[in-house]
């Protein structure tokens, strides 16, 4: 089987899992989280986007629910033995497949915790599971039972995450390197991609964000690739990906020569960043992130430029997003603990002047503060 991690630690999280659920009096949780799947037995597919749950008791059994062609999938990559297949046809209803499951495992009349936060969810399948329960059982919806288990991370999780970081790095090198008049976004695009596959690295969650000229104010990926010009303005949001672990990087690199406000705006960015970074300590909140991230900015004038969130955890992550719980936004009551690994972005965009400025790193929280993954230089690289 190709497993990603230790069977010690399959088995250490399969038991904090169980305690968690113990501690809620939730007697078998469904998982439809494709994340929940793969950090628990290491499940790796893109199949979540059709019905499919992953099914653990307070017993221990672990029973994979799923189509015909993420048989193998499951056999090749996890550590579940017990596959059921549900079988396509018109007006198939897999909730039927589901209640046959729960029977065997005697859930009749107990209480089941749902992953309802799910991409593979769907509105159509939330109906259908509900009415398939309705009278059957208790539900709860605990979408984040596993999510706060798998915030923290291990030894052998940081070994990738540390892996992630050198890729976004060499991605890094090749932005730089072909980001100058007269070249494609597309071409910028392709090397940085090259790199991170060359380098063993995995497809990332989301697409990555890349726009010029007024583009560069954009904070999503669009399809638009533009041919660079002098002078110009180019945003990049990116991740290194490893096992499907990310680290992000943000940047943007003035083209020819940068406007006098990009310097105050990366000036700014600096500034802002190294105040989030001294607070990103285990016992503080993660709101208190954002409050010095927001007060920065707005003292520097930034207010009308800024974001009202400033990162978000970053670990194992599936399409459509990269982006992890929890947020870094106002008031999140997150405390930080030593593990967690999270992206820390200053974003600024000034719409009046059609000007953008971002910079963002992927940082390691430990017993003294943070480490920052990404060893590339944060001064403002002009081309």
């Amino acid at each position: 089987m190709g497993l990603h991690f230790s069977k010690e630690e399959f088995t250490s999280r399969k038991a904090r899992v169980l305690k968690s659920m113990k501690g809620q009096n939730i007697d078998a949780l469904l998982m439809f989280r494709q994340e929940s799947m793969y950090w628990l037995t290491g499940y790796d597919t893109f199949g979540y986007v059709f019905f499919q749950t992953l099914i653990l008791d307070q017993k221990g059994n672990i029973v994979l629910l799923t189509r015909a062609p993420d048989l193998r999938q499951a056999q090749n990559t996890s550590i579940i033995e017990d596959i059921r297949i549900w079988v396509d046809k018109d007006s198939s209803n897999p909730t039927d497949d589901l209640k046959v499951i729960l029977d065997e495992l005697n859930l009749k009349g107990k209480k089941l915790g749902i992953e309802y936060d799910a991409y593979g969810l769907t509105g159509q399948n939330t109906l259908r599971l509900n009415k398939s329960l309705k009278d059957y059982c208790s539900t709860e919806d605990t979408s984040n039972l596993v999510t706060k288990l798998r915030v923290v991370k291990s030894k052998e999780e940081i070994v990738y995450a540390r892996k992630a970081a050198e890729l976004a790095d060499k991605a890094l090198d090749e932005a730089w390197k072909y980001a100058k008049a007269g070249v494609s976004e597309s071409k910028i695009l392709a090397e940085m991609n090259r790199v991170i596959f060359e380098g063993g690295g995995d497809f990332p969650a989301n697409e990555f964000i890349i726009g010029s000229g007024k583009n560069a104010l954009l904070c999503r990926y669009q399809s638009e690739k533009q041919i660079l010009k002098n002078p110009d303005q180019l945003t990049i949001e990116w991740a290194g990906t490893y096992r499907h672990y990310h680290s992000a990087m943000f940047r943007t690199i003035p083209i020819g020569k940068a406007d006098l406000k990009h310097f105050k705006m990366h000036e700014a960015c600096i500034e802002a960043l190294k105040n989030c970074e001294n607070k990103l300590k285990p016992g503080n909140k993660i709101g208190e992130v954002f409050d010095v991230h927001a007060k920065t900015f707005d003292n520097l004038g930034f207010n009308k430029a800024r974001m009202n969130a400033c990162g978000y955890s970053l670990g194992a992550t599936f399409s459509p997003n990269w982006m992890d719980w929890p947020m870094i936004y106002a008031d999140n009551p997150y405390v930080i603990e030593v593990g967690n690994v999270f992206f820390i972005h200053m974003i600024l965009m000034d719409s009046e002047n059609q000007l953008a400025m971002n910079l963002g790193e992927t940082y390691i929280v430990n017993e003294k503060g943070n480490e920052r993954l990404g060893k590339m230089k944060l001064d403002l690289v002009i081309l």
